[in-house]
């Protein structure tokens, strides 16, 4: 305890020192504290089912038509959950929208949409998800019962936490449905909560709105399934069985569209992650060589702190103090400076973990309305990470302080050479260890921010600006079939062209960068391939003025018009990749698509959309008329200058002179759907930029610090240098030339490094080689640039040195 005080007096003594010391630090360890806390949630904490690692998720794919992660069909769930041995069961949700389905809830106030999906009656039993209130649901009721499962936040915000909520009844959809059970809250991670939380389950999963049962299965994809292995089964045994389930599959349903498919298996932890593990296993290690260079400059102070008391040594071991006590008082004073600094990097990272989802835009699979928080675990990282630090920047130059040549310690002025040799190649160490990690952090900061600048401007093959974009789920009880789908468009599309302010206004299935649909298809005017040999490609549903609205180019043709009904002749339109793909020299208007089984007259080429992912080429696309193909999944989108509140109020308005059971899920902006494409790469370019900078502000700051200790050792050895007669461009070489020595060593390790960095980020490039020379010969040069800057400002300091002055000292 003694121990403790005497070094928080020395740091009292030392202000100027401290505070350098606990604000580099706490720079590091906030940083590493932010990136480690959002590491916990979505990593370590895990999913709240019972025993997740032998829970898995099976998904389809087929790589010779560059399909992946598609679903699985009705028929391939029920032949697997029939005829496996490796799970102790199998369940299904089905999804529309990949993770969540939405429903329109009415009867509680306004209309609203909200989210959840329609699940096998096992399905929260498989996961282990057992209900506050009530119970899960019955296998009776899996097929025809209309009964619905609630989350714990559905049940107190719209039901005020009604204690007999088990049997009221909600209206789904139109459909009246009773409450059997009330579940926690259900994780982002699996269940999804961009823009909204799921928030209530229902029976009938084997029922898609707009298809019929005959299509279903035929081998539509649309269900996620998941299994509970069996105990003991491995992953590796479950994905060696899934081959004979194939065969078995392909050999009854040989004529379905998914009988080419493969499935493939992985673990629940490991899928609701593996999109996000790469980029954030390459910011750990960037914000920790951040923390290396903290560590080392606060290392380099010490050296020169502790070598400056070699008085104070001496005397304490010639009053009797063994060298090993002597030690643990310089520990005790680091290690008081980084738990220090860990407090402060605490209260930093407390402020900068929720910025991070921003940056983002919002697509991490954080909790709704639940913004990133310290936690206990993250702040036991921190005060490990505290201990840890001070113990790995202190314990050398401890050791070093504390061995004094006793006689030339208690001479005044005794300079201890040999120590201060081991010193300064200890410190050019540091220096050359510093600069490697920040010339590597800047090479990879400057690929990611050149290949997000790439990315985020290519042609997205319309116009983002001033779009407003709402989505709407019609009823099936009172939109049963494709004309009466048809009927409330054209009333919906009359009422929003006629508001003031609005445009134009369309209507369509799907819209660019947030979900769509895939369909078989193949030329027309040729054999017509087996199903496992045809293209998969999205395909969409649109009305007249699609085109205009979104700002997409008419290349060719005609667009469609009110004359394109559901009992005329079917056509299409399709992109310019496609036209050029599918149709190489040749004119493909007038020619036909077989979809559906049924042949589709090209009427016109339209503009390349990117309509998948920002960082996916154009390739073939087609659009079909809504009056001739539909789904009661609606996206209505307007153009207009008006804020998104503004826009939403009004379409509201108008539905609700259409049909006032109707609301608006997820309005926004094309806009913020563009930047929630972008939102991983967004916060790579940011976090790694803000890494690249703070190291290569500690470099520079430990440079300096390094030739300014050096030039204050050797002013005797300057002062006598400039009497006989040294010029002032001499000191300055002389100083300058060993300053750059270690940095030149760095330089060289640091671009050694940088190479191997590019092959670990080269999946999150684009359009960026791994190995820019233009990239990596200015990231060297700026850091050797800024390094010289820190070298001549202590040696222009050197040349001002009185010779006589110095002379007298020495």
């Amino acid at each position: 305890m003694s121990d403790l005080r005497f070094a928080l007096r020395q740091l009292r003594k030392s202000p100027g020192f401290t505070l350098v010391a606990v604000l580099t630090l706490a720079l590091g360890i906030g940083l590493n504290t932010t990136i480690f806390s959002l590491i916990n949630d979505l990593f370590l904490r895990g999913l709240p089912f019972k025993e997740p690692a032998r829970i898995v998720h099976l998904d389809n794919g087929d790589k010779t038509r560059d399909l992946a992660d598609v679903g699985i069909s009705a028929p391939r769930y029920q032949l697997y959950r029939d005829g496996q041995t490796i799970f102790d069961g199998l369940a299904a949700e089905n999804s529309a929208a990949q993770n969540s389905s939405p429903f329109t809830l009415t009867g509680l106030g306004d209309p609203v949409q909200i989210f959840g999906g329609r699940v096998t009656s096992n399905y929260f039993d498989l996961l282990g998800v057992r209900p506050i209130l009530g119970r899960n649901f019955l296998p009776e009721e899996e097929e025809s019962a209309d009964v619905a499962l609630v989350t714990k936040n559905f049940w107190q915000k719209r039901l005020g936490g009604d204690p007999n909520v088990i049997g009221r009844s909600i209206t789904l959809d139109g459909t009246p449905h009773t409450i059997v059970g009330v579940l926690p809250n259900m994780p982002a991670a699996w269940f999804g909560a961009n823009p909204i939380a799921a928030e209530v389950w229902t029976t009938k999963p084997f029922q898609l709105p707009g298809f019929s049962h005959e299509q279903l299965m035929r081998g539509s994809f649309f269900l996620r399934v998941v299994g509970r292995l069996k105990p003991g089964v491995t992953v590796q045994q479950a994905r060696a069985a899934l081959p004979s389930l194939e065969e078995s599959y392909r050999a009854q349903y040989p004529n379905n569209i998914d009988s080419a498919l493969v499935t493939t298996l992985r673990a629940l932890p490991e899928d609701v992650t593996r999109n996000f593990r790469a980029g954030f296993a390459t910011l750990f290690a960037a914000v920790s060589f951040v923390l290396l260079i903290a560590c080392s400059n606060v290392a380099n102070l010490l050296l020169v702190r502790f070598s400056g008391r070699r008085r104070e040594i001496a005397l304490r071991i010639a009053i009797g103090a063994s060298r090993t006590s002597i030690a643990r008082l310089f520990v005790f004073e680091s290690l008081l400076v980084s738990v220090i600094a860990g407090a402060v990097g605490a209260f930093v990272a407390w402020h900068l973990v929720p910025l991070v989802p921003r940056i983002a835009s919002n697509f991490l699979p954080l909790e709704a309305n639940h913004a990133p928080s310290l936690s206990v675990p993250v702040l036991v990282f921190t005060i490990g990470l505290s201990i840890l630090t001070g113990l790995l920047m202190g314990i050398y130059p401890a050791l070093q302080g504390s061995h004094v040549d006793l006689i030339d310690g208690l001479k005044e002025g005794g300079r201890g050479t040999s120590g201060s040799v081991r010193q300064q190649r200890f410190r050019k160490i540091l220096v050359s260890a510093q600069v490697a990690l920040s010339v590597t952090l800047l090479v990879g900061a400057a690929l990611l921010i050149t290949s997000f600048i790439r990315l985020s401007q290519q042609n997205l093959g319309f116009r983002s600006q001033n779009l407003w974009t709402g989505a709407i789920t019609l009823p099936t009880s009172l939109y049963p079939d494709r004309p009466s789908r048809q009927r409330f468009v054209e009333q919906a599309l009359h009422e929003l062209r006629n508001v003031p302010g609005f445009e134009s206004a369309t209507i369509s299935g799907d819209i660019p960068l947030v979900g769509f649909s895939r369909y078989l298809y193949a030329r027309g005017d040729r054999d017509v391939p087996p199903v496992e040999k045809r293209e998969i490609v999205p395909g969409h549903e649109i009305t007249p003025g699609y085109f205009k609205t979104w700002g997409v180019p008419l290349l060719a043709g005609r667009d469609f018009n009110e004359h394109d009904t559901a009992d005329g002749q079917k056509v299409c339109l399709i992109s310019q990749a496609g036209a050029k793909q599918v149709f190489p020299g040749e004119n493909p208007i007038g020619k036909t698509l077989f979809l559906a089984n049924a042949q589709w007259k090209i009427v016109g080429i339209v503009g390349d959309v990117r309509s998948l992912q920002v960082a996916e080429a154009p390739g073939m696309e087609f659009y079909r008329p809504w009056a001739q193909y539909n789904f009661p999944f609606v996206n209505i989108t307007v153009r207009s200058n008006l804020k998104v509140d503004a826009v939403t109020k009004l379409v509201q308005s108008a539905l609700t002179k259409v049909n006032p059971g109707l609301a608006i899920a997820v309005p926004q902006t094309m806009d913020a759907v563009v930047a929630q494409a972008l939102g991983q790469a967004r916060l790579m370019m940011w976090l790694l930029g803000i890494f690249a900078g703070v190291a290569l502000l500690l470099a520079s700051i430990g440079i300096y610090g390094a030739v300014a200790c050096s030039v204050e050792q050797r002013t005797g050895e300057i002062g006598v240098r400039m009497a006989l007669g040294a010029q002032t461009r001499d000191v300055l070489r002389l100083v300058v030339n060993q300053g750059m020595k270690p940095v030149l060593i760095g330089l060289g390790v640091g671009i050694g490094s940088a190479f191997a960095l590019g092959r670990l980020i080269a999946s999150q490039l684009y359009q960026v080689s791994a190995h820019n020379p233009a990239l990596l010969i200015g990231s060297t040069l700026l850091l050797a640039t800024t390094a010289l800057v820190a070298c001549l400002l202590p040696a222009r300091r050197a040349t001002h040195v009185d010779p006589i002055q110095a002379l007298r000292t020495e």
